[in-house]
């Protein structure tokens, strides 16, 4: 959603069917893309799955995921495109001179708690930042199919905060709980996609 705000056509590919999915949408192992399929567009987002770098893989009935990283940005390269790659604060290592964006960064939260939210992303072009985070409490966090306050901690008798809550943080109103646990704000993709607007529009004016 951010990038289609910052001007682009959009087209999402999944291995898993996304009827809620606003914009054109291929069902397919993106992996499996042709790399003439891949080179037809002007710009690349990729999100490898997550779960190898997530805090959640140390849980007790947590499996073993396969680190795609490396082989996604082996095709994302060979396309010769502008790239972004977006992963979990545990992906650092995996990933090249990443930039994090934090829901703080962009006055993200609701009910007076702050989204956080950190989020990893290697480019293949120079991506200036908003700024330093600046944390607060209380937090919002949206896992696990919930979304949490953070000073249920220390006090079990506050509420969690309800899904409209994470919607309002988010800034997805038309989210259910499993899609915003999945997603990243759109703010993050929307200041991005204004600066690799300047880059795709830059290169076909030299072409």
């Amino acid at each position: 959603m951010g990038y289609h705000q910052a001007g682009f056509d959009v087209v999402g590919v999944d291995k898993v069917r996304r009827l809620r999915y606003p914009f054109t949408f291929i069902q397919a192992d993106v992996l499996d893309l042709t790399a003439d399929f891949i080179a037809s567009f002007d710009a690349i987002h990729a999100s490898p799955p997550c779960q190898a770098h997530t805090s959640m893989k140390t849980m007790p009935d947590a499996r073993a995921h396969v680190d795609l990283i490396p082989e996604t940005r082996a095709m994302l390269k060979a396309s010769g495109k502008p790239y972004v790659i977006e992963n979990v604060s545990g992906a650092r290592r995996h990933l090249i001179d990443p930039v994090t964006l934090c829901g703080s960064m962009f006055g993200l939260g609701a009910k007076g708690a702050q989204l956080q939210r950190h989020r990893l992303f290697e480019t293949s072009f120079l991506l200036m930042t908003p700024g330093h985070c600046r944390h607060s409490t209380p937090t919002i966090g949206i896992y696990g199919e919930g979304c949490r306050d953070s000073r249920r901690k220390h006090d079990k008798s506050i509420p969690e905060f309800t899904v409209e809550d994470g919607r309002v943080a988010m800034e997805m109103p038309w989210a259910s709980i499993a899609e915003l646990c999945e997603a990243i704000p759109p703010a993050y993709t929307r200041y991005i996609g204004h600066q690799l607007m300047a880059v795709v529009q830059s290169r076909r004016l030299a072409a």
